[in-house]
């Protein structure tokens, strides 16, 4: 019989499972600080288990979301830059479900690479944590895929699903009437919308990511991968406190095309640009590439990052609870008949 030779591994093919292994063990410490009431198991099983009922719930209806970054990666890649790039993945999907009325609950992730790096790997899954942790949602699972050939080195993708649960009955929107107003969260920056914009602009002006930034301090790179902002608690307040009708989240489409969605037929908004301050990142991408201002509200969120539609009478309380716990928010417009999004004033 012949003596076989060159026996081939799962490691020499490019897959460490050491090393998904030590990740795993590096991260379950952060994974256990957004440990909350329903959280059954830690990270490890072939399954991630949550009791509604310990979670405080009597007839829940659960509400998923799934999103990612866009290229927002990219900036985070380039510049290795990647500890705040998990509070944008959750923070796109969490926000997404109070739109619905829903308390987020837990968070799985998935995490794509052609070679994982360990120390890498953590700094994100650290900073998945840290948004979980800030939404009140524990982050009890995810997938670490290493894929050698499918990505270029250094190269990695991002995914994040969130599962959330509201009472029967308690869905948003609902109620909304003309009248209503609409309230007008502040955005951190660009969040994670229209990022491959924003890179051709940067392209076209000569910049690099190391460069100082033209519209604030810093270098462009590190004032681009400011995390997205999570509405989750004082969202989640205002709706206990009663009076909202609706929320939007101010993502890709920007406000002339998500606030139509929590719209029912007949009625439209409208908006005063002048009633916020367009902050400077939006200002310099616009005189930069000569954008349009129709443009710029339909790409970016323009300063606001989440509407409140409430009630009238509501209004003014809301708005100071919402200043009372950091927030910072005007009022920007309100329903009126109709079937679109019409701008009045200019943004400056």
């Amino acid at each position: 019989m012949s003596e076989r030779r060159n026996a081939m591994t799962y490691a020499g093919a490019g897959v460490d499972i050491d090393a998904g292994n030590a990740l795993v063990e590096r991260i379950k410490p952060a994974a256990k600080r957004t440990a909350r009431p329903g959280t059954l198991a830690g990270l490890g099983g072939f399954g991630a288990l949550f009791d509604l009922k310990a979670a405080g719930y009597s007839d829940p209806v659960l509400v998923a979301a799934t999103d990612g970054v866009g290229t927002k990666l990219r900036i985070a890649i380039d510049t290795g830059n990647v500890d705040t790039i998990g509070i944008d993945l959750v923070a796109m999907c969490v926000n997404d479900l109070v739109c619905q009325g829903a308390e987020p609950l837990f968070f799985l992730d998935y995490f794509a690479t052609g070679k994982l790096e360990v120390d890498q790997a953590a700094r994100i899954i650290e900073g998945i944590a840290e948004g979980c942790a800030a939404s009140g949602c524990a982050l009890i699972g995810g997938e670490t895929a290493e894929m050698p050939g499918m990505y270029h080195r250094g190269d990695f993708d991002l995914a994040g699903f969130a599962v959330g649960a509201m009472e029967r009955g308690a869905d948003l929107p609902r109620g909304v009437s003309e009248g209503d107003v609409l309230l007008g969260l502040e955005s951190d920056g660009v969040h994670s919308n229209g990022y491959s914009l924003v890179r051709k602009v940067v392209e076209g002006a000569g910049l690099d990511w190391s460069d100082a930034s033209p519209f604030s301090e810093g270098t462009l790179g590190e004032a681009l991968l400011a995390p997205t902002r999570l509405y989750v608690k004082p969202a989640l307040a205002m709706i206990r406190a009663g009076g909202v009708h609706a929320l939007a989240h101010i993502t890709g489409g920007g406000l002339t095309e998500n606030l139509p969605r929590v719209l029912p037929e007949g009625l439209g908004a409208e908006i005063d640009l002048s009633a916020w301050a367009l902050p400077p990142i939006f200002g310099w991408l616009a005189n930069e590439a000569g954008i349009e201002t129709a443009e710029l509200l339909k790409t970016f969120n323009c300063g606001i990052g989440m509407v409140a539609v409430v009630a009238a009478e509501r209004a003014e309380m809301l708005a100071s609870d919402l200043a009372e716990a950091g927030e910072r928010v005007h009022v920007i417009g309100q329903i009126v008949p109709g079937t679109t999004i019409r701008y009045r004033g200019a943004l400056a």
